[in-house]
């Protein structure tokens, strides 16, 4: 055996998805990714169907989203990536870290679903959306309320969880709060106006490419800024709560827009500046009335209360899509120009699923 042959066998047992091939097995389409770089190192392949081992159930996809967890996994950058997902080749080689489908099978000791159960949930601890079945822990999974079509679900549970969690848990989000939320037409920023609006919160600013303005004030912005022909960190309005998506400024030129007792808190972002902002956090909140907070994403803990906020009517995924399975490599390409509107959505060409 070859060193490049013993470091696939070694990449496929640290990914826990590699199992010896047996003859006439149940076979699968996915979008298998053998090295970094661009969206055409994506290939469309037949491999084995997995099946679900201990705690876990076997999934179905009916839909799955794009994300800057694709994004950056594909290119292998930040470079900080290498060092969760291997420096030279992807552990993870099934992208996709959201998905909505059916509940196939269940392995030893899954007690929590059956098949047949509609499901949806954040896998980005080992992704695999971007293939027709995959195999999860059954904590990964959360039950879909019917009024919720698989496309929505998809869209759901990593954007929701991060707009969430930075402004409820980090941001301690009040009524009386002026929010700016930064990356505002994008998947996260699109669900955590309104997870804002259904706080009490009256007074949310916007910022994002000015084609996107029409879409935001449908959601509920009371005002938009257009990032290519204004700074908001330059300007002279103040706020109480910032969450940013995209952390493309240095972390101190956000607290000039702070208001006393104000907090900035980020999502994700330019690894440099989101590293400042863990650094500078401490000393931030010592020497001012301000707060720098970073989160770091709990995947799957609020999922009940999505729900309850989805079916009181007051949160709704804005789609980019859905698109079909087959358009993922371009989609992604689509995702890292930043120009979609929402969540990107993709669904199996032909399901007749909702």
């Amino acid at each position: 055996m070859g060193l490049n042959a013993i470091a696939q066998w070694g990449d496929r047992l640290m990914s826990g998805r590699y199992r010896a091939r047996v003859r006439d097995e149940p076979m699968m389409k996915a979008f298998v990714l053998s090295q970094y770089g661009a969206a055409n190192n994506l290939e469309l392949k037949a491999i084995a169907k997995p099946v679900p081992r201990a705690g876990e159930v076997l999934v179905k996809v009916y839909a799955t989203a794009i994300n800057d967890w694709d994004w950056c996994l594909l290119r292998g950058s930040p470079a900080v990536i290498r060092l969760f997902y291997g420096l030279w080749r992807p552990r993870i080689t099934i992208l996709g870290a959201e998905i909505a489908g059916r509940v196939e099978a269940v392995g030893e000791n899954a007690a929590q679903f059956q098949p047949g159960d509609a499901v949806y949930g954040d896998i980005s601890d080992g992704g695999g959306g971007f293939a027709e079945y995959v195999c999860v822990p059954e904590t990964a999974l959360t039950r879909k309320p019917e009024p919720m079509s698989f496309a929505q679900a998809a869209a759901l549970p990593h954007a929701a969880a991060l707009a969430l969690q930075g402004l409820r848990d980090q941001g301690q989000l009040r009524p009386q709060q002026k929010v700016l939320i930064n990356g505002a037409g994008g998947g996260v920023g699109t669900l955590a106006v309104q997870i804002a609006r259904a706080a009490g919160v009256t007074e949310i600013t916007g910022v994002d490419d000015g084609s996107k303005a029409e879409l935001m004030r449908s959601l509920g912005f009371t005002h938009t800024i257009d990032y290519t022909q204004t700074d908001f960190t330059a300007g002279p309005q103040r706020y109480d709560l910032i969450l940013d998506t995209k952390t493309n400024h240095f972390p101190l030129r956000y607290l000039r827009v702070l208001n006393p007792g104000g907090t900035y808190v980020t999502v994700g972002g330019a690894t440099p500046n989101l590293l400042q902002t863990l650094l500078l956090g401490p000393f931030v909140r010592r020497l001012t009335q301000k707060d720098l907070r970073l989160v770091v994403l709990k995947p799957n803990q609020d999922m009940a209360a999505v729900n309850r906020l989805f079916e009181a009517h007051q949160l709704t995924p804005q789609i980019d899509g859905p698109y079909s399975f087959s358009q993922i490599p371009a989609l992604i390409q689509y995702f890292g120009a930043g120009e979609h509107q929402g969540k990107i959505v993709v669904k199996w060409a032909g399901d007749s699923n909702p």
